[in-house]
């Protein structure tokens, strides 16, 4: 661990001024660590009095780059140069701070939703807790106490150049294809997620998804290996009345929780009684409108066919909103859902990409925006026989093409949803 001291004798070059990067200023200033400067090829006027005047020469000049997530530092040559002094904000936590507990949850999938259950757990549990990292607030930002559950969604992006994180209880959900266009490969994708268990030690727990309980043992991983058993969570998943929470969508993050509340020996009937009241996240198949007979969900957070899937599996006669930017190596595969949808309709710019892979499988068209999709599917619905429909936005896609990012292209479909059915139901 470092203390405030030693951090005052190092410099750094904070590289990225989003909400992390403005964190890990306001860090420095609360702590008068001075010998930093800063960096972002966007936000120049930002810090302006600490922007470095040359990149180059203060990347190697410099004790620590301390790199935001999502941001790939210029190019490979420059990342085996420097890869060893790049830290995250996240370090900053486990560098200062000590007495408290920290749980990481990382994962392609389901890592705010189970970051939320494992947070409305503890609290409902009367346990001190915070949620930070990924999910919202910036780490740094967190009043860290000592003993308090400290909740942090890490992504992948963070994982990769992180250097001293060190969880009491790390997750690991679930890898699937995303996010390979920046990290290079599946297998650096692979490693940057197991980077949460490098520093663990033996009186700290790997709360681990079985797929990966072999690559966990012949990497020698220091902490106690628990892999969670979806046989357990079953035998209480009908006790829980809490709607959300009866469809398959969210069997695996639930398991993950109720193995934790095991190890901290949380008992059944305060689990359930916990749980019960849990309200899920918007933009995860979420219901957010029942109109007649007609049900519409709003599931944008989808943004890979392996998000998509749980969805499609979960309804019935579904009129399937497809499209976006799509992941690379990405493929739409549809045995087992396929009976289930009524019509396909297709969005974004790259509406190519998803009719290759769908055509002569389902039915579909091309609408290319939400607007003209959603008025589409209700007269189409108008026009059917079917006693129950299902409008699903699960768009199998990022959505930079048309968006600055899912809760928008989420929170437009929910409004033009809301606008358009009561004209046309």
């Amino acid at each position: 661990m470092h203390s405030i001291s030693k951090l005052k004798e190092l410099s750094f070059l904070v590289y990225g001024l989003g909400l992390s990067g403005q964190s890990v200023v306001k860090f420095f200033k609360k702590n008068n660590i001075k010998n930093y400067e800063v960096w972002d090829d966007k936000k120049k006027k930002l810090f302006k009095d600490r922007r470095a005047k040359n990149l180059k020469e203060t990347l190697s000049r410099v004790d620590y780059i301390v790199l935001s997530p999502g941001i790939n530092i210029i190019d490979k040559k420059d990342l085996i140069k420097f890869g060893k002094k790049i830290i995250t904000d996240i370090d900053f936590l486990y560098l200062t701070n000590k007495n408290f507990k920290s749980i990481v949850v990382t994962g392609t999938n389901g890592k705010s939703t189970t970051c939320k259950l494992i947070t409305h757990l503890l609290q409902k549990n009367r346990y001190q807790v915070l949620l930070g990292g990924n999910i919202g607030t910036p780490i740094l930002d967190l009043k860290i106490k000592k003993n308090t559950y400290t909740v942090i969604e890490a992504s992948s992006f963070q994982l990769s150049h992180s250097k001293f994180i060190c969880p009491d209880y790390a997750f690991l959900l679930n890898i699937t294809n995303d996010h390979i266009d920046w990290h290079g490969s599946m297998m650096n994708y692979i490693n940057s997620k197991l980077k949460i268990f490098t520093s663990q030690k033996k009186d700290q727990y790997a709360i681990v998804n079985k797929k990966f309980k072999k690559i966990f043992i012949k990497k020698k991983f220091s902490s106690k290996l628990i892999i969670p058993n979806i046989k357990n969570y079953q035998k209480i998943k009908q006790k829980i009345k809490n709607r959300y929470l009866e469809l398959s969508i969210n069997d695996e993050n639930m398991n993950f929780v109720y193995t934790f509340a095991k190890i901290i020996k949380i008992s059944d009937s305060d689990f359930i009684n916990a749980i019960k009241s849990f309200v899920g996240l918007p933009h995860r198949y979420e219901i957010f409108l029942k109109k007649k007979n007609v049900i519409f969900i709003n599931d944008s957070k989808a943004t890979s066919f392996e998000a998509t899937k749980f969805a499609l599996s979960n309804s019935k006669n579904i009129y399937w909103i497809l499209g976006g930017m799509p992941k690379k190596n990405d493929k739409i595969i549809l045995p087992v859902s396929k009976k289930n949808i009524i019509k396909c309709y297709l969005i974004g710019k790259n509406t190519n990409f998803f009719q290759k892979q769908i055509q002569n499988k389902i039915n579909f068209s091309i609408t290319k925006n939400l607007k003209e999709t959603i008025l589409e599917i209700l007269t189409d619905i108008r026009l059917s026989k079917k006693k129950n429909s299902t409008i699903l936005l699960s768009p199998a896609a990022a959505s930079y093409d048309q968006y600055k990012n899912f809760e928008k292209r989420g929170n437009e479909f929910k409004k033009l949803s809301k606008i358009y059915a009561r004209k046309f139901i």
